[in-house]
């Protein structure tokens, strides 16, 4: 299969030009800036007319959870990596707290074999640290995975990792393996002392949403978060920080110490809960605006401070989303819209295109050793995905989402920008509202 992408405007690796990509079944076979003449064109199988569009790498999201196994009634991988696709997302990273967790070599397994029948895009696993797993963590096979995932705060079931000799052992694993530490920071004496604070001030077991950023507050990501900074100092351990959402925890970024933003604590800030509820409930939570405004500022190529975008996409059926800060369910749906919204901050003039992508994939591909994925490359893989910007806006509507929830944070807003193909290993799998189920991804390799 030869397919032609032309007349694009190429953004990749700091740079945005005019330039036709040739894909041979599922790889870049060249790149031609100023284009190939017709005759040449005739001669592929699928072309791609990209004039006044951008061509990006696809994008690679390193934080989703996509509920399987166990939590299907919400979502599932193939409904997910359906929105994924949609979205111009081509590779994804699914976190271990399912059911059952993905903390042994066979949960991991299983969760493999299933992804090889229902993703339609790329995909990869976390393994999960718990106190007592160190030795299944030592088998992994580092080709496999992108890093083990530590949750250092509040989680489900036995994830927490809280006792200080197991913590100790899973930073020092990680540097021996030569594997990145993806923490959740929160603290969760802290978020249990806040809790208690506020079910008594309000006389309420279910206090109001509005109170979930205090008590899942500023003082309990900086505290667990500059925790696991010591560790990692002390270890030399590549630790990176998930879903930064203070100011303050910025200033503990750099070297080995890197971290990760959502879109939703880009998008959105305290305000946000007197219109959203309950549906911008997240953890950490999304925060005060001036510590969404810092994390814009930390995107820019001149700050570098941020070194992924991701989603945490975390869908829950809409049910499950009802209450305050104790009784509704924490986690969005974003993966599907998380390349426009992060767009909608280039015509905000945040940043610009060519840090979005460095954002949401080169550095991506580069923090977790992604092999042949994540740039516009001569003999990478090809995946891709072609937006364009239209002076019109469209407003996001109920009947587009795919996710299995049915609902997002999102809806009702207006967006310039639209993703019009998505190309998974050469293979197109969304073509402007058409949609190739029979395209499936493949198991990421890294290192």
């Amino acid at each position: 299969m030869k397919t032609l992408i032309r007349k694009g405007a190429l953004v990749n690796e700091g740079h945005v030009v005019k330039a036709d990509v040739l894909i041979v079944d599922d790889r870049i076979e060249d790149i031609i800036q100023g284009g190939i003449d017709t005759q040449c064109a005739n001669s592929f199988d699928v072309i791609i007319d990209a004039e006044d569009a951008y061509v990006l790498p696809g994008v690679i999201d390193s934080h989703v959870h996509f509920r399987e196994p166990g939590l299907t009634h919400k979502a599932d991988m193939e409904t997910e990596s359906r929105a994924a696709a949609y979205g111009g997302v081509t590779t994804v990273f699914d976190m271990p707290n399912t059911k059952p967790q993905t903390t042994t070599l066979a949960a991991l397994a299983e969760k493999m074999a299933v992804a090889r029948e229902k993703m339609h895009v790329n995909y990869a696993f976390f393994p999960g640290a718990t106190n007592d797993n160190i030795d299944e963590l030592r088998r992994l096979n580092v080709h496999e995975v992108p890093g083990i995932k530590l949750f250092m705060g509040s989680s489900t079931g036995n994830m927490l990792v809280d006792k200080e000799q197991a913590l100790d052992e899973v930073f020092a694993l990680a540097k021996e393996m030569g594997l990145p530490l993806m923490a959740h920071c929160e603290d969760t004496e802290t978020i249990n002392a806040n809790m208690a604070y506020y079910k008594h001030l309000t006389g309420k077991e279910d206090p109001d949403i509005q109170l979930h950023p205090l008590i899942r507050s500023e003082e309990a990501c900086v505290k667990s978060s500059e925790l696991g900074v010591r560790l990692a100092r002390k270890h030399g351990t590549q630790f990176h920080i998930a879903h930064v959402t203070t100011e303050k925890e910025l200033a503990l970024l750099g070297d080995n110490i890197t971290g990760e933003a959502t879109v939703a604590h880009l998008m959105f800030s305290a305000p946000d809960y007197d219109i959203l509820g309950a549906l911008i409930k997240c953890n950490p939570a999304v925060k005060l605006t001036k510590d969404r405004d810092a994390l814009r500022r930390a995107l820019t190529a001149a700050s570098k401070a941020i070194l992924t975008v991701s989603t945490d996409h975390a869908p829950h059926a809409l049910e499950e989303k009802q209450g305050g800060a104790a009784r509704a369910m924490s986690g969005m749906p974003m993966v599907q819209f998380s390349l426009i919204s992060m767009l909608s901050l280039v015509d905000e003039k945040v940043l610009g295109i060519e840090r979005v992508v460095d954002l949401m994939c080169h550095n991506q591909a580069r923090l977790f050793s992604v092999r042949e994925r994540g740039f516009l490359r001569k003999g990478y893989k090809a995946d891709v995905a072609v937006v364009r910007r239209s002076d019109t806006p469209w407003t996001l509507t109920k009947d587009v989402i795919q996710s299995k929830c049915g609902w997002s944070p999102m809806e009702g807003r207006q967006f310039n920008w639209q993703v019009c193909q998505t190309m998974v290993d050469g293979r197109l799998v969304y073509d402007n509202g058409c949609f190739n189920g029979e395209v499936h991804g493949e198991q990421v390799a890294f290192r």
